[in-house]
C-alpha cells in the first residue's frame, strides 16, 4: 500500500535536538482555544505551563497581535486565568479567576485601556462561563445554586458541607457522576452582572428549567448581540431519566419557548448570528446515542421557521463560528481523519478551507476580517494561529513553543489506508521513530482508540502521545476502526450493538498490514489503549491475536457492572441487560477468562466513575488466577485520565518498560 500523506518537521537546531520524551512532552506550553478582539488586531489565549516539581499547573492569558507583531503575558497573578472574551466594544477583556480571598472562581473584567483588572462577580458557587451583552455593559454567567436558597446560606452551606465529618452523599435524579466528579444537588443556572457591580439577576431560575448538570458550558447558552435575548439549553426530561436536550429561547417576560419540542433527541449549542436574525443550532436525531451525527439547523426569528443546512452532509457540525455577515458559518469539522475548517454557507455547499493538520479551535473577528484558531499534529503542539478562509493558508502567531520545539527530533509520520472488516476502507496514521530507516526491522506498538465513537485525527496527544513511543523505536500506530467519527454515520453506527466485532476484526487487519511491512518484525508486536481501547485489549486478550503483549488502562471489563454504572451511554443500541444478556454476555471480556495468556498492564483511576475502578481490579485479580504475566498501576487521586504530571511521566515509564520487557525496542 502505498503512503497517502508524509509529513516530517526540520528545525534549523537539529544537529542538537533529541527525540522527544514524556517530560520534555510536559515541558511544552499549552494553548487554549483564543479569543479575538472585534477589530481583528488581537488574540488571547489561555496558556498553560507546568511545574514539574511542584507537580502543578499555571495558567495566565497572553496577548497576541493578529499581526504577528507582538506578544505579551496579560496577567501574572498567583491564581489560574481561563476563558477570555473581549466585550462588543473593545474595550474590555473579561476571564474567570480565583484570586485573592475568592472562596470559587469568579468572573474578572480588565479594562484594555489601561488599569488593574477588577472582580465583577462574588457569587459563593462560583462562575465557570460568561458572555457579553451587545451593549458591553452587562454579562450573562453561568452558575450552580440551590433554587431558594440566598447567597449568603449557599455560602454558608458550602461551607458545613467543605468541614462536616460526615461525608454521605444522597441523590434522588440521575445521574449522579460525571467522569470524576459527584454531581450534587445543585442546579445550573443563567444570572446577569452589570459591569458597574450590583446584585446578579436570576434569568432561568424561575423558568424551573435547568442547564445540563453536567454539560454546562459555554456551548450551552448563548445572547443574542442586538436584542439581548438568551438562547439556552435545557433538559426537558425533569426526572433526567433519558437525556433530550432543547434549545430554549427566554422571552422579554422571562418565559421559555421550546424551539426544539420536535425532536426527542439532544439539540444543542445555539449560537446567534452578529445580525441578531438567526439562530444556528446542532441537532441528533437519534436518542440517547453520543455518536449520532450532529446536524446544522438554523432558525429564522422573523419568520419563526427552521432550515437544514447542508441535510445530505456526512459530518458533524462542530467548532462553529458564524460569518461577520452572517451569511453562513465557519466549522471545525471531524473529517477523515483530519479536523478541517469547513465555510457553511446558507446557501451552496460546504467548502473545505483547510487540510493537512487538524486547526480547531475557532474565533472570528466582528469585523470578519481575521479568524483565527489552533493548528495542531502529531509533531505540532496546539499552536495559535491566523486562518485565510480563502485558500487555508496558517500563519503562526507568537512563538510559544518554538524553542522548546527546536529541542526536539520527530520522526515522520503518515496516513495509510488497509482493507478492514467485510473488506471496508480503514484509514490509520503511522508514526516512525527518528532516524527511521526503511531497510531495518523495527518493533510495532498499535495504539487502540478510545469512545469507540471518538476518531484519531492528525493530532497532538498529551496522553498515548505516538510519538513518544516512536522515539523509543517502535513504529507506532492509530488506526480508525469501525466506529470512529468522521467517516459517515452509517460507519459509527456500525459496531452497535455488537461492540466486540468489527472493531476487533479492524484490529487484527491491522496487526497483518503492519506485519507485512518489510521494516516489521512481526515478532515484536504490542498493542494497548484507553477507555474503549482497555476494552478492545481485554477482548483481544481473549482471543486469537499476534501481540505479546498488551496495556488495558480504565478498561470496561465486565459489561453487565457497566451498563449499570454509565448512564445513558448509548440507551437507543443497547437493550438493558435484564432484557437481552446475550449481547453482553457475548461481548463482555470477562468470559473470555479462559483464553488468557498473553502479559497485560492493567492500568486504573480510583476517581475514574466513567469505567468504575472495579474494572480494573476484576481484570488484574483475573489474570493472576490464570496465572498470567500482569502488574497493577492504581491511581487514587486521578480519573478517567492521568492528568497530574508526575502521575503522567510515572504511567509512560512504566508503560516503556512493560513493552519493552516483550518486544524489544530499536531497529535490528
Amino acid at each position: 500500500m502505498r503512503p497517502l500523506l508524509l509529513l516530517c518537521l526540520i528545525f534549523p537546531s537539529l544537529l542538537t535536538a533529541a527525540p522527544i520524551t514524556e517530560k520534555s512532552m510536559w515541558a511544552l506550553e499549552r494553548v487554549a482555544p483564543p479569543a479575538v478582539s472585534p477589530d481583528g488586531k488581537a488574540a488571547v489565549a489561555a496558556v498553560t505551563r507546568f511545574d514539574l516539581k511542584e507537580d502543578k499547573a499555571i495558567t495566565d492569558l497572553w496577548w497576541f497581535a493578529t499581526d504577528g507583531s507582538e506578544e505579551r503575558v496579560l496577567t501574572q497573578a498567583a491564581s489560574n486565568e481561563s476563558a477570555p472574551a473581549f466585550s462588543p466594544d473593545g474595550k474590555w477583556l473579561s476571564f474567570i479567576a480565583q484570586r485573592d480571598d475568592d472562596k470559587s472562581p469568579q468572573l474578572y473584567a480588565l479594562p484594555l485601556g489601561g488599569g488593574e483588572a477588577r472582580r465583577i462577580t462574588s457569587i459563593p458557587t462560583g462562575v465557570s462561563v460568561a458572555k457579553w451583552h451587545g451593549d458591553s455593559q452587562r454579562l450573562v454567567v453561568l452558575t450552580r445554586v440551590w433554587p431558594g436558597v440566598s447567597w449568603a446560606d449557599s455560602a454558608t452551606r458550602i461551607k458545613e458541607r467543605a468541614e462536616s465529618k460526615m461525608t454521605a452523599k444522597m441523590w434522588d435524579d440521575a445521574p449522579v457522576t460525571y467522569w470524576d466528579q459527584f454531581i450534587d444537588d445543585r442546579q445550573a443556572h443563567l444570572y446577569e452582572v452589570s459591569l458597574a457591580g450590583g446584585e446578579p439577576k436570576a434569568l432561568t431560575l424561575a423558568t424551573k428549567l435547568e442547564l445540563p448538570r453536567s454539560l454546562s458550558d459555554a456551548t450551552s447558552f448563548d445572547v443574542n448581540p442586538k436584542t439581548g435575548a438568551i438562547a439556552f439549553v435545557a433538559d426537558s426530561d425533569a426526572n433526567h431519566d433519558k437525556i433530550n436536550l432543547d434549545v430554549y429561547l427566554l422571552g422579554s417576560d422571562g418565559t421559555p419557548s421550546n424551539l426544539t419540542s420536535d425532536n426527542a433527541a439532544s439539540d444543542n449549542v445555539p449560537q446567534w448570528s452578529p445580525d441578531g436574525k438567526k439562530l444556528a443550532y446542532a441537532r441528533q436525531t437519534i436518542s440517547g446515542f453520543y455518536g449520532d451525527t450532529r446536524r446544522l439547523r438554523v432558525y429564522d426569528v422573523a419568520s419563526q421557521s427552521t432550515v437544514n443546512l447542508h441535510a445530505e452532509w456526512d459530518r458533524s457540525a462542530d467548532g462553529l463560528v458564524w460569518k461577520a455577515d452572517s451569511s453562513g458559518l465557519f466549522g471545525a469539522i471531524d473529517d477523515a481523519g483530519t479536523v478541517r475548517v469547513y465555510e457553511l454557507p446558507m446557501k451552496g455547499k460546504p467548502r473545505r478551507v483547510t487540510d493537512g493538520s487538524n486547526v480547531g479551535g475557532l474565533a472570528l473577528s466582528a469585523n470578519g476580517k481575521v479568524l483565527v484558531g489552533l493548528r495542531e499534529s502529531y509533531i505540532e503542539p496546539p499552536t495559535l494561529v491566523r486562518v485565510d478562509a480563502r485558500n487555508g493558508e496558517t500563519t503562526t502567531l507568537g512563538t510559544r513553543n518554538k524553542d522548546a520545539l527546536a529541542a526536539i527530533e520527530f520522526g515522520t509520520y503518515e496516513s495509510v489506508t488497509y482493507e478492514g472488516a467485510n473488506g471496508v476502507p480503514i484509514q490509520m496514521w503511522v508514526n516512525y521513530p527518528p532516524g527511521f530507516d526503511k531497510t531495518k526491522r523495527y518493533p510495532a506498538f498499535l495504539l487502540l482508540h478510545g469512545g469507540p465513537h471518538n476518531g484519531i485525527t492528525n493530532a497532538f496527544s498529551f496522553r498515548w502521545n505516538a510519538q513518544v513511543f516512536a522515539a523509543r523505536g517502535y513504529v507506532t500506530a492509530w488506526h480508525n476502526f469501525h466506529g470512529s467519527s468522521g467517516f459517515g454515520q452509517a460507519f459509527t453506527d456500525s459496531i452497535n450493538p455488537n461492540q466486540d466485532i468489527l472493531p476487533y476484526q479492524d484490529t487484527i487487519k491491522a496487526a497483518e498490514w503492519l506485519a507485512a511491512q518489510p521494516f516489521i518484525d512481526k515478532d515484536r508486536m504490542v498493542a494497548g489503549g484507553g477507555s474503549y481501547g482497555g476494552y478492545l485489549a481485554s477482548i483481544l486478550l481473549g482471543r486469537e491475536h499476534p501481540f505479546k503483549a498488551l496495556i488495558a488502562h480504565a478498561a470496561v471489563y465486565n459489561w453487565f457492572t457497566q451498563i449499570g454504572s454509565d448512564f445513558g451511554f448509548t440507551d437507543s443500541r443497547f437493550p438493558e441487560f435484564w432484557e437481552d444478556p446475550t449481547i453482553f454476555q457475548r461481548s463482555s471480556p470477562h468470559f473470555g477468562a479462559g483464553n488468557f495468556k498473553t502479559p497485560t498492564l492493567v492500568i486504573h483511576g480510583q476517581l475514574d466513575y466513567r469505567v468504575p475502578v472495579n474494572h480494573g481490579i476484576e481484570l488484574y485479580h483475573t489474570l493472576k488466577k490464570r496465572n498470567v504475566p500482569t502488574r497493577l498501576i492504581y491511581y487514587p487521586n486521578e480519573n478517567h485520565w492521568i492528568l497530574k504530571p508526575q502521575n503522567s511521566i510515572f504511567w509512560y515509564e512504566e508503560v516503556h518498560k512493560w513493552i519493552e520487557k516483550y518486544a524489544a525496542p530499536g531497529a535490528k
